[in-house]
């Protein structure tokens, strides 16, 4: 029997409604997140990537931003057709979000211990001890050393590593099902980025939820995820297991993200670059969006712009040129 998707978000389309015009910031995005998967979502500044997580969320700045289409199925319920007392319940206890600062999370005014004690309350904590022991065992879940003394800290008194773990112990408390963490490494030093993706490893392991990884690395892709979307302008560009995504990028602007990757093995005299800019929201061509850019563009690029192709086993694009394959 095929396992059910925790999450199978179709066609969704968020939009910005501005003086100047739409800003298309999520147009038409699908895709399905499996129980205990890993989906990388990848793409230069802009692509859509942190506000299609903030849709899943519901929390769309308003008033100008809006969910205009498609559905969010979360365990076969459309989280879309829920009230905002529902997403609620639903926030921070079955789909948490890690955000890529920490310092935007945690409120400055309240210790660690207040935090996470708050958190645990909102989400009726089961745990038959008392929920300052309950948060001193979330502190030592994710490595934080000398956790009841880091209780009475408040975050500016820890160091940028130490916060992002703090976030993470707020982010596992309910032991959600779905968990998002948009640039959750970008703050953090080499070593100490690889002993966060080390934990979240583990803790995925030892609770079984999904992870929706948003991130510019494709060295943290390759180590983290299990299948990977590929975002420009909005649209899914590309969508596929790891493995396939690196060893055969079917779309050129995947390929050209790839090349942008400098190799350690190589001398080269320039880096290499994606030619042009990706296009105003407010503002995008006909056709296909990466055209502009495309050193394969043809007539029909111009005209409309691709359904995902086919390319092998869970693996497809949205590219003319493989229309014809």
């Amino acid at each position: 029997m095929a396992a059910i998707p925790v999450l199978d978000v179709q066609g969704l389309k968020t939009y910005f409604f501005t003086r100047s015009g739409v800003v298309k910031a999520v147009d038409g995005v699908s895709f399905t997140l499996m129980p205990g998967e890993t989906l990388g979502i990848v793409g230069e500044s802009g692509s859509g990537k942190s506000m299609t997580a903030l849709s899943l969320m519901q929390l769309v700045p308003q008033p100008a931003g809006r969910i205009v289409e498609g559905r969010i199925l979360f365990q076969g319920e459309d989280l879309l057709q829920k009230s905002q007392s529902e997403m609620q319940e639903i926030r921070g206890r079955d789909i948490c979000m890690i955000l890529q600062d920490p310092m935007t999370s945690l409120n400055p005014v309240f210790t660690i211990g207040n935090q996470l004690v708050e958190t645990l309350r909102q989400n009726k904590e089961p745990h038959q001890a008392s929920l300052m022991d309950r948060a001193i065992e979330l502190l030592q879940k994710v490595k934080i050393p000398s956790p009841e003394i880091r209780m009475s800290n408040y975050p500016h008194q820890m160091s940028g590593g130490m916060r992002q773990r703090v976030v993470g112990s707020i982010a596992i408390a309910g032991a959600p099902k779905v968990l998002i963490a948009d640039e959750a490494t970008t703050s953090l030093d080499a070593t100490i980025q690889y002993q966060y993706l080390a934990l979240l490893k583990e803790l995925q392991a030892e609770t079984g939820m999904s992870i929706i990884f948003i991130t510019h690395d494709f060295g943290i892709v390759a180590k983290m995820c299990d299948r990977v979307a590929v975002m420009y302008a909005g649209r899914i560009a590309e969508i596929a297991d790891v493995r396939d995504l690196f060893n055969n990028p079917a779309h050129p602007y995947t390929e050209a993200l790839m090349r942008s990757v400098p190799n350690v093995d190589e001398e080269v005299e320039y880096l290499y670059s994606i030619e042009g800019q990706p296009p105003a929201l407010d503002n995008l061509p006909p056709g296909c969006t990466f055209a502009p850019r495309c050193p394969y563009v043809f007539d029909r690029c111009n005209e409309a712009f691709p359904d995902l192709i086919q390319v092998g086993d869970r693996h497809s694009a949205t590219c003319w040129k493989l229309a014809g394959k």
